[in-house]
């Protein structure tokens, strides 16, 4: 075999496996001839004659092509036209165009950070800012979606970080609810943090003539405002993006931002038709009452929460209902599509719904007839009912200064299970112990159960944690008898680990669970592999599940705990808290606050008799609420 064939059989084989997983995904051209419930064209700019006509006589005067880098003298006139235009729609100094909405949160987060910085990250928010933390090698520090309070937590445990971002959506681009943006603005005052806010879909849509999200708050926190980011493919129906600030931003963008500095420039079409959606976009406010309206009534009619602006999530739970729903919305004439994980967390694959000026009431009614029966065929499905009150069947207005971030996520995901993870920075740390003091817990938090992921070895730690906690148990996805790696294991025995087999095991057992935490416990330390090509931290960064560390707390665990805490946060995880089994060892403790910034640690000692009552002792005596939240 070759070695393009041997890549080409791994691609394959790789390609086989997301499609087992029902993740493949294909190249679909939207069609004139179905109703628009996906695009993200807002105000039906696309098609409009003004903004064709202008790229049109852009590609006249101009040419075709970018030619060169802007630095190099590539672009046209028409790029610092459509520049001061956005600025001037957002009351800001200047802006700068990116050729897309990815690289312009590449190039702005990457100029203001990089290593030795840390950036706050919602947990919900789009790749490109997942992204764009690795690209500038800052450190990644995740906080719970939407919430002030967590954020304040993490930014007072960043240290002596010498510049702190916060970053987050304001409109957020699968779940459609708005960021609340004071309180997590407050919080980066406190902390002398800056603020980077992607408004990707919310411009054009809330705030006065369109101007965003950020622009409700007046100029209250400007102080604490270092970008907005624009982008020109949704409610402008063009492409490309800019990045809003100051006149000091967009001249350091100029110099530091490499997605900017090494790539061609946009067609002058781009940015000649971006001068007249810009203009068009400023005065649609009745095109924007008829969208809100229209969200309102979709999400009204369809059991789902309020939209904050066009974006309307219909949660259903497997990528297979998503599917199903997608597929009979298109026999009903109807473009709307699936978002399955990696887009969404898993478990919550859901019909994404947008709303555009250019729909209409009937097609509303089309489109409720189809999904409407999807929903009702479930009753056990618990569908999330936020920002509707139940006495007049009126949605509520969306409100910018105030979210209940707990209650929201509880709505979304109904009573349904909930997996919690416990990896290790190696063998033998601790991890069934621990292991059972979650599943004991678990109780006292909506209840539990335990499953261990792939058993290697005779010794069977699902039954330790059944004597220890008396916890549900479920039989292991895979077990080996040799004691080594999974990977190597199943090869002693001539078989293979089979990933997605075991992911579809642990989604069966949540469903069997039905409402709880599921603690689930790994093998070994955490980038121990399941076959040759694909590690447990592999599984972890591509299913997202919220996950716990394990390490030892004596000799050895500065080094083990400070890569691994490295690892999860390179791949955008972050671990709920951390556990440090053994004697206690005040020294490393202090090293690995100071140093992992993670919190809290939570000290297991070596039980001088290891027993249920020694676990409800140490439960009684330490506080598991941050573990547990959703």
């Amino acid at each position: 075999m070759t070695e393009r064939e041997s890549l080409d059989a791994r691609l394959a084989a790789e390609r086989a496996r997301w499609r087992a997983a029902g993740l493949e995904r294909e190249l679909v051209l939207a069609s004139n001839a179905l109703a628009d419930f996906t695009s993200n064209d807002y105000l039906g700019l696309a098609r409009h004659q003004q903004v064709i006509e202008a790229g049109r006589e852009a590609l006249r005067e101009y040419g075709a092509g970018g030619r060169a880098s802007r630095l190099l003298g590539g672009g046209s006139p028409f790029d610092e036209r459509a520049e001061e235009a956005l600025a001037r729609w957002l009351g800001a100094e200047a802006a700068l165009l990116f050729p897309s909405g990815y690289q312009a949160n590449i190039g702005v987060v990457q100029a203001l950070i990089g290593p030795g910085d840390v950036l706050l990250s919602d947990e919900l928010n789009h790749a490109s800012l997942i992204d764009a933390g690795r690209v500038a090698r800052a450190r990644t520090v995740v906080y719970r979606h939407s919430d002030p309070e967590d954020l304040e937590r993490k930014l007072a445990d960043v240290g002596a970080a010498a510049r702190v971002l916060v970053a987050t959506e304001s409109v957020f681009s699968m779940d459609g609810d708005l960021a609340p943006l004071a309180e997590l603005a407050r919080a980066a005052r406190a902390r002398g943090a800056w603020m980077l806010v992607d408004e990707a879909h919310a411009l054009g849509v809330l705030g006065a003539s369109g101007a965003g999200a950020w622009s409700l708050l007046g100029n209250e926190f400007d102080d604490v405002l270092a970008a907005r980011v624009v982008t020109g493919g949704k409610a402008l129906g063009v492409t490309g993006a800019f990045v809003v600030g100051s006149a000091a931003l967009r001249r350091h963008l100029l110099q530091r931002a490499r997605s900017f500095v090494f790539t061609t420039a946009v067609s002058p079409a781009v940015s000649g038709a971006l001068c007249a959606a810009i203009e068009l976009a400023k005065r649609a406010d009745d095109a924007r009452a008829k969208l809100v309206r229209l969200s309102r009534a979709l999400a009204l009619g369809l059991g789902a929460p309020a939209p904050a602006a066009a974006i309307v999530p219909v949660v259903l739970g497997s990528e297979s209902r998503a599917l199903d729903a997608a597929r009979a919305a298109l026999a009903a004439g109807l473009d709307a599509r699936a978002a399955r994980p990696p887009r969404v967390p898993a478990g919550t694959s859901r019909l994404r719904l947008v709303c555009h000026e250019f729909n209409d009431d009937a097609e509303l009614e089309r489109l409720f007839a189809v999904v409407g029966p999807l929903l009702a065929s479930d009753a056990s499905r618990e569908l999330p009912r936020a920002g509707a009150d139940a006495s007049s069947g009126e949605p509520d207005r969306a409100e910018p200064h105030a979210h209940d971030r707990r209650g929201r996520a509880q709505e979304r995901r109904g009573a349904r299970a909930v997996p919690l993870v416990v990896a290790g920075t190696d063998t033998g740390v601790g991890k069934t112990v621990v292991s059972a003091l979650l599943a004991r817990a678990a109780d006292a938090h909506g209840g539990g159960a335990y499953w261990k992921a792939v058993q290697t070895g005779e010794e069977s730690d699902t039954r330790a944690v059944l004597e220890l906690s008396a916890a549900r148990t479920f039989e292991p996805g895979a077990a080996f008898a040799k004691p080594a790696s999974p990977h190597e294991a199943a090869r002693a025995e001539g078989k293979s680990v089979d990933v997605e087999q075991l992911g579809g095991r642990l989604r069966a057992n949540l469903a069997e669970l039905g409402e709880g935490t599921l603690v689930v416990e790994l093998a070994g330390g955490l980038a121990v592999p399941l076959t040759d090509e694909f590690t447990q931290l592999d599984w972890l960064a591509r299913e997202r599940w919220p996950l716990v560390l394990v390490a030892r707390s004596g000799l050895g665990t500065l080094n083990h705990t400070l890569l691994s805490l490295e690892a999860l946060r390179a791949r955008h995880l972050e671990p709920r808290a951390l556990f440090l089994v053994g004697e206690s060892h005040p020294s490393n403790r202090a090293a690995l606050a100071g140093l992992g910034h993670v919190a809290p640690i939570l000290e297991v000692p070596l039980f001088e008799r290891l027993s249920t009552s020694a676990l409800d002792a140490w439960i009684a005596r330490n506080d598991l609420t941050r573990v547990f939240e959703a």
